[in-house]
C-alpha cells in the first residue's frame, strides 16, 4: 500500500493538486514568427466578429458536453470502475492562447463565465486571462473582473523596442506599462508579465533594462523563458537558411542569471524554473496545477487534458474544431494512457520544476542506489525530507530524473 501512496492518496500531487480547466481561443492579428502555438492569424479582418460567435459558442458547447459526459467518460480505460461521475470543484480556469481578449469583451467574459454555468467553481479559484498589451482597454478589464477574473497574464516580451521588432510583436515598448494600470484600475489582483530572452540581437543591457522595467510596472508575477525555435516556425526556416543566427547557449544562461539576480534583488521570489512571484501568495496557481500532475479539462483548438493518467488533445485547425463540435462529433484527436512507470517519470519531471520540490508521500519508489547516484551528483536533495532539486539539478532536470529513474 505504501508503495502506491504517491499515486493513490498524494498529500500536495495529482488529485490533491486541484482540479482546472483550460480554454484555448486561438485568434491573433498576427503570427509571431517564433510561435508554434495553435494559433489562427485573422488580422484586421471586418468579418471577423462572426468567427468570434461561432467559436464561442463552439466552445460552451465543447465544455458542456464534456461534463455531462462524467469523469468515467475522461478517465483511463483501467480506472473507469472506479472512477466517479462527479467533477470537484474547479481550483483554476486558463483562458490562454492565440490571444484570448482579441474577442470582444463580452465574448471574453461569456468564455470565463461559461466554466461557472457548467460546474462548481471554488470560491478562492484562481481565474486567469491571457492578454496582448495591444488589445487591453478599462472595457475589457471592466467586463473580465465581472465575469470573476481574479487574474491577468501579460505577453510584454520585452522593453526594448529592437527586440520587440525581431519579435515582430505589435506594441510599443510603454503599452504593457499603462495595460498594467489599467487592469488594475479596472480591479484584477494578480498580473503577470511573460518575457523573453536571448532574441537575437539583444544585449545584456536590453535584457537588465527590461527586468527594470518590469519591476517599476507593478506586476506581482514573472515568466521569462529563453527563446526557443521550433522548426516549423518562420524564425526555424530562417536559421536554417542562415539569415538568422539561432539562439546561443551560453547567452542564454547569462541572461538567465541577470534575470535571477534582479528579480531576487527586488523581492521575486524564485519558485519555478521560469517564473518568480512576489511571495507564495502570487504563484501562479494554475500552473502548479501542471507542475504537481494534477487533472484539468481541455476546452478548444489544440487543448490538452489530463486526468489520472490520461492525456488527451484536440485538434489544432480552428475549422477542424468548429466543424466536429457543431456536428456533434468529439474534436479530440489523440490520447494516451501513461502507465505507472511514465507517470512516475512525469511526476518527478514536473514536480521537481517546482522550488520546494516533492512532499514525501508524493514521491514514487525509487531504488535507495540510483537516489544515492543523484545525491552524490549534487543534483536533488532530500532536504526536511522533500525531494528537491538542487540549483545544479534544477538545469539539469532531464538527468537528474534520468539518475532517479535510469
Amino acid at each position: 500500500m505504501a508503495r502506491t501512496r504517491w499515486l493513490d492518496d498524494p498529500v500536495e500531487s495529482g488529485p490533491a493538486a486541484g482540479f482546472g480547466v483550460y480554454l484555448h481561443v486561438p485568434f491573433c492579428h498576427h503570427r509571431c514568427g517564433y510561435c508554434d502555438f495553435a494559433t489562427a492569424a485573422v488580422g484586421d479582418r471586418r468579418d471577423s466578429t462572426a468567427l468570434f460567435e461561432r467559436y464561442v459558442s463552439a466552445l460552451r458547447t465543447d465544455l458542456a458536453r464534456q461534463v455531462a459526459a462524467g469523469r468515467r467518460a475522461l478517465a483511463p480505460t483501467t480506472a473507469r470502475e472506479h472512477t466517479s461521475d462527479a467533477w470537484p470543484a474547479v481550483t483554476s480556469i486558463f483562458l490562454g492562447g492565440g490571444t484570448p481578449t482579441m474577442l470582444p469583451p463580452k465574448l471574453c467574459a461569456a468564455v470565463v463565465r461559461a466554466v461557472f454555468d457548467e460546474l462548481d467553481v471554488a470560491d478562492d479559484a484562481e481565474v486567469s486571462v491571457e492578454c496582448n498589451p495591444e488589445t487591453a482597454s478599462e472595457a475589457l478589464f471592466a467586463a473580465l473582473v465581472d465575469a470573476g477574473v481574479t487574474r491577468i497574464s501579460m505577453g510584454a516580451q520585452s522593453f526594448t523596442p529592437s527586440v520587440l521588432a525581431t519579435l515582430e510583436r505589435g506594441h510599443s515598448a510603454e503599452r504593457p506599462v499603462a495595460a498594467v494600470r489599467q487592469a488594475r484600475t479596472a480591479g484584477i489582483g494578480e498580473i503577470n508579465l511573460d518575457l523573453i530572452f536571448g532574441t537575437p540581437g539583444e544585449t545584456d543591457d536590453d535584457w537588465r533594462d527590461t527586468l527594470h522595467a518590469v519591476l517599476a510596472a507593478g506586476t506581482d508575477h514573472v515568466s521569462a523563458y529563453a527563446l526557443t525555435i521550433h522548426d516549423s516556425t518562420p524564425f526555424g526556416r530562417a536559421i536554417d537558411r542562415g539569415v538568422m543566427p539561432g539562439p546561443d547557449d551560453d547567452v542564454q544562461a547569462d541572461r538567465f542569471a541577470i534575470a535571477r539576480d534582479i528579480l531576487g534583488a527586488g523581492g521575486f521570489e524564485h519558485y519555478e524554473v521560469s517564473n518568480w512571484a512576489l511571495g507564495s501568495a502570487r504563484r501562479s496557481r494554475h500552473n502548479l496545477l501542471y507542475w504537481r500532475h494534477g487533472d484539468y479539462l481541455a476546452v478548444g483548438v489544440g487543448a490538452h487534458g489530463h486526468l489520472a493518467g490520461r492525456r488527451w488533445w484536440t485538434t489544432r485547425s480552428t475549422a477542424r474544431y468548429l466543424t466536429a463540435v457543431e456536428e456533434g462529433r468529439s474534436p479530440v484527436t489523440g490520447s494516451e494512457e501513461l502507465d505507472r512507470d511514465q507517470r512516475a517519470h512525469e511526476r518527478l519531471l514536473l514536480g521537481l520544476r517546482v522550488r520546494e520540490g516533492l512532499h514525501p508521500a508524493d514521491v514514487p519508489p525509487l531504488d535507495p542506489l540510483a537516489l544515492e547516484d543523484a545525491l552524490d551528483a549534487g543534483l536533488v536533495t532530500t532536504a526536511c525530507g522533500r525531494l528537491q532539486c538542487t540549483e545544479q539539478g534544477w538545469f539539469l532536470l532531464d538527468e537528474a530524473v534520468g539518475r532517479l529513474l535510469p
